[in-house]
């Protein structure tokens, strides 16, 4: 480096003294040569600057170089060192999971070699046992054999014992074997003879009583060969749904939607904790099911708000008028009825979603038909016609024409009214013994609906009169004048009466509200309390164009 700085001086020095000699040959000499010295003075002293700056700058750089030399060697071995404290930290953490594996593998062999140990102990212990019951079984069979040897030597001695038997009572008696059968079976005929007026009257008894049994033979044979499950209607459906997410859908703001779908429907809506299921409770099944299916629609559409599941509801209210004609087409196909009326076809749709204390309506008069059938081939009746009267003898029950009237002599003025034939009109009416009986297959009739009806866990009494005290409710309310629909939710806990707009007002449903409980208090028996809310709502719709 201080070569490189004396030859920058030199060549400094040559140009300086190129130009001094310029100069001394265009001026005088001596000023050329004070002006060279100085020139050359200068030039030394710029050459010693320039040189000792170079030293110090190269001293620093060198100093600096050092500095990150060093710099870099410790954070080489910083760097080393923490990789060699990674990959111990690593080792020991992969020797204690290790360490922990062979310890549990280890517990899992002593386990397992415990149960081995065990069951090895119980199939030892059941060995012992089945050996020892065979030998138990050896000396059995032994002592059996040595039973029955001496059992065929007895039998040998009586058999001999008998025969001198008889030879002792022949020479006693001074007759033969032979002699005294003749005379035996003589003396027989007599006593048959004496006896034949007795067994004539016993035989004509017998026959009465044969009848008899001959009868409920008949009848056994007709339960056996219709028994069914018994099946219990509910007053609850369960709707389920695919993430509980769609509760808070189906509940709207402030619970507008249930209430709306409840105002529509007549049901009480369950949202409980119960996961990915909604409750629908209702003591009608046809009210259930609209639910049910309403649900289903909005549900599957997306939309719901209060004027959204008005028009579902209706929609499927007539949905569900086809289904019930489909479910009564369907039912006379498979009991092979023909030709019956339409209207008697959507009744007999509509027993499906009735029940009578607590059976299916529908079950039961198929169940009735069957029975009537076998019942009416084992008596030589018209089948056809047995059958059909089974299945039509509780149409009452379902026709809301005449509600004074019981269902049986309701349900034989339908069959006259669309043209039923007499004998299945006096079998419907007269299966409650509310009409004289004047068909052969009325009897049939009345025998299946109280077979049907009487098998252990068909029915329950408790359910249908609760259905009944609902169904008063429910009519109590509707009697009043302005008053739309009633429906008795909260097991007939609370009755909700929804009135028209325009026949009454605000203050006469406060007025209303008092005296439908007024009458319920005075006219009724229930458990409890019965709260009755009366809603009137004002609806005002245009149409824009």
């Amino acid at each position: 480096m201080e070569t490189v700085f004396i030859i920058i001086a030199a060549v400094v020095g040559i140009a300086i003294g190129f130009v001094v000699g310029k100069m001394l040959s265009k001026a005088n000499v001596d000023t050329q040569i004070a002006a060279a010295k100085n020139l050359e003075e200068k030039a030394k002293n710029d050459a010693a600057n320039l040189i000792s700056e170079a030293k110090r700058k190269a001293e620093n750089t060198s100093r600096e170089a050092q500095s990150k030399a060093d710099s870099v060697r410790n954070e080489a071995e910083n760097a080393k060192k923490d990789k060699m404290y990674e990959a111990k930290e690593h080792f020991l953490k992969l020797k204690e999971e290790h360490t922990k594996e062979t310890v549990e593998r280890e517990r899992v062999l002593l386990e397992n070699e415990s149960k081995l140990k065990g069951k090895e102990q119980s199939l030892n212990a059941k060995i012992e046992n089945y050996t020892k019951k065979e030998s138990e079984i050896e000396v059995l069979k032994e002592q059996l054999n040595s039973q029955i040897v001496i059992a065929t030597k007895k039998k040998e001695d009586l058999d001999k014992a008998h025969e001198q038997h008889i030879q002792k009572l022949e020479q006693v008696a001074q007759i033969s074997a032979e002699d005294a059968k003749a005379q035996l079976v003589e003396l027989l005929k007599e006593k048959a003879k004496t006896e034949a007026m007795v067994h004539v009257k016993t035989t004509m008894e017998e026959a009465q009583m044969r009848a008899s049994k001959e009868a409920k033979k008949i009848i056994i044979q007709s339960i056996q060969r219709t028994a069914a499950e018994v099946s219990i209607e509910n007053t609850v459906s369960v709707f389920n749904l695919t993430s509980d997410d769609q509760k808070g859908q189906i509940i709207g703001r402030e619970g507008r939607n249930i209430r709306a779908l409840e105002a529509a429907t007549g049901v009480e809506i369950i949202v409980d904790d119960t996961p990915e299921a909604i409750i629908i409770s209702g003591y009608d099944a046809y009210r259930r099911e609209i639910a049910r299916l309403s649900l289903q629609r909005l549900v599957a559409d997306g939309r719901i708000h209060p004027a959204r599941i008005e028009e579902v509801v209706a929609k499927t209210e007539k949905q569900l008028e086809a289904q019930i004609m489909e479910i009564g087409e369907r039912t006379v196909i498979d009991l092979g009825i023909h030709g019956l009326h339409p209207e008697l076809i959507r009744i007999v749709g509509k027993m499906r979603f009735r029940s009578s204390y607590g059976q299916n309506l529908l079950q039961h008069s198929r169940e009735v038909a069957h029975l009537c059938a076998i019942m009416a081939s084992e008596l030589g009746i018209n089948v056809k016609m047995a059958k059909r009267a089974g299945l039509l003898h509780d149409i009452g029950k379902v026709s809301d024409e005449d509600p004074e009237l019981s269902h049986a002599l309701l349900g034989a003025k339908l069959c006259e009214k669309y043209g039923e034939h007499p004998s299945i009109i006096n079998a419907v009416g007269a299966h409650h013994d509310e009409m004289e009986m004047t068909y052969v297959i009325s009897p049939i009739i009345q025998a299946c609906d109280a077979i049907s009806g009487a098998r252990p866990g068909a029915r329950r009494e408790i359910l249908e009169s609760y259905l009944k005290r609902i169904n008063e409710l429910e009519a109590l309310a509707v009697s009043y004048q302005g008053v739309n629909k009633a429906y008795a939710i909260q097991a007939g806990r609370e009755l909700r009466v929804i009135v028209e707009s325009e026949k009454i007002t605000h203050k006469e449903t406060e007025e209303l509200s008092f005296k439908i409980a007024q009458q319920i208090q005075d006219e009724m028996t229930y458990p409890g309390q019965v709260k009755v809310t009366v809603i009137r709502e004002l609806r005002a719709v245009s149409v824009a164009k």
